[in-house]
């Protein structure tokens, strides 16, 4: 008995072992950090343990832009990852690297795995299908940018809490008040290209380029230069003059500045909601973007930021299957509204949204729905559907960085939003050129 024990025991450990060896590794390169990170990690090993053929490894690559220009190299290298997470702006980028990458809509028909786009919210899947429909990118992280106000800090300045500014004017009395009161910082936002001139010309339903932002075709040319663009930049400086307003950084850095405290005003991700509930030692409300209320049509409805998956070219089909099944698992319902209530991304399934919407969830965390209601505030328009720019990554550095002169007092607001129109538009024309 004990030899047949020990062999059976063998047989055992070198099934286990093979059964080890025959499982498939999926690369996933990503830029999520703190408490969106920890979600990556545990929807990978959640994945993993539902199944034992495929295992996904999930890799910070650093932020956005960093990853992106990481996959390029390794995909030249014959070592790209499987699934890349790229940032909006990428997109046009992405889609005019033929044989570079895997549309999804392929990979899910190849792989035989139920994909229905119509099962995505349409502000959501738009952003990431051709003029087809077909969907190109797996969108994971939707996001759009919202107003953060530090209740606790407008009541020491005898502010009413409950009352968030919905306007400019609004905004100007409640930082004179904030500053009057002690508040070393007042306001300061994440993402400035993001906030202040792509979501700022939806929000106003003001094109950010002609071709309909570009979706329309590639040879587009920028119109962020009109007066109501410079009039925007020229209050931004003005307001750091004044020191209501602080610059923190191209990225997420003023997120840290409001969760600890130093500043009382933000515009940022909703995604930065997972941050802020874990950080922050004071109550906070979410808002509505404030608007100029002389524009006509204001408010209209603000557009997508974040990130989606890209399939990555090259591997073999057994990976490709595994890829799939991956993205079907992160379309669950339950999943998606998991996400969507621990992060502040909004749920990319209507029947995620559908889900939450049923429970009590958005009366017990108020605030916790203006993602979805400010992205659905107005049907869109052709100036408010998102934007599609070719190599948009050069062209929002070049945005970021005539901002940036203007806040340092280098220049005046005229100047810098011309230069950043004439210099996008060299970025465009070249690669219209290189993709026709």
């Amino acid at each position: 008995m004990t030899r047949i024990s020990l062999q059976a025991t063998l047989v055992a450990c070198a099934l286990a072992a093979t059964g080890a060896q025959a499982q498939t590794e999926i690369q996933l390169w990503h830029s999520m950090t703190g408490a969106l990170g920890d979600k990556v990690n545990d929807f990978s090993n959640r994945f993993n343990q539902s199944q034992s053929q495929y295992k996904v490894v999930p890799v910070y690559k650093g932020s956005y832009p960093e990853s992106m220009t990481a996959a390029i190299a390794a995909y030249r290298a014959g070592n790209a990852p499987h699934i890349l997470q790229v940032f909006e702006v990428g997109t046009a980028t992405m889609m005019a690297a033929k044989g570079a990458v895997v549309p999804v809509y392929k990979l899910m028909k190849d792989a035989d795995e139920p994909f229905d786009p119509k099962a995505y919210m349409p502000a959501v899947a738009g952003y990431y299908t051709d003029y087809k429909g077909n969907m190109l990118s797996f969108p994971f992280n939707s996001s759009t940018p919202v107003f953060y106000v530090n209740k606790d800090a407008y009541k020491k300045a005898g502010l009413d809490p409950a009352k968030a500014p919905k306007t400019w004017k609004e905004f100007a009395v409640a930082a004179d008040k904030l500053k009057s009161a002690g508040q070393a910082c007042v306001y300061t936002t994440g993402w400035p290209s993001w906030v202040h001139v792509e979501n700022f010309s939806a929000w106003h339903n003001l094109p950010i380029g002609t071709k309909e932002n570009g979706v329309a075709g590639m040879d587009s040319q920028f119109t962020i230069n009109s007066p109501q663009h410079v009039r925007h930049i020229t209050m931004l400086a003005d307001y750091a003059k004044k020191g209501w307003f602080t610059y923190a950084g191209r990225r997420n850095e003023a997120e840290a500045k409001f969760f600890s405290g130093e500043c009382a005003m933000l515009t940022s991700s909703s995604a930065a909601q997972a941050n802020i509930r874990r950080n922050a030692k004071f109550e906070f409300s979410v808002n509505f973007l404030p608007y100029h209320d002389d524009i006509k049509g204001a408010p209209q409805n603000s557009i997508i930021g974040g990130a989606s998956f890209w399939v990555m070219g090259g591997k073999t089909n057994n990976a490709y299957k595994g890829v799939a099944k991956f993205m079907g698992f992160l379309s669950k319902p339950d999943l998606q509204a998991e996400w969507h209530t621990s992060t502040g991304y909004v749920p990319i399934t209507l029947a995620a949204a559908e889900q939450v919407r049923k429970t009590d969830y958005y009366k017990k965390n108020p605030g916790t729905d203006v993602a979805i209601r400010q992205l659905t505030n107005k049907a869109p328009t052709p100036n408010s559907k998102g934007l599609r720019f070719g190599n948009y990554v050069q062209g929002r550095e070049v945005i970021e960085e005539e901002i940036e002169g203007v806040l340092a007092g280098k220049k005046g607001a005229q100047q810098a939003m011309d230069d950043a129109v004439r210099r996008g538009n060299e970025i465009l024309r070249k690669f219209e050129a290189a993709n026709k």
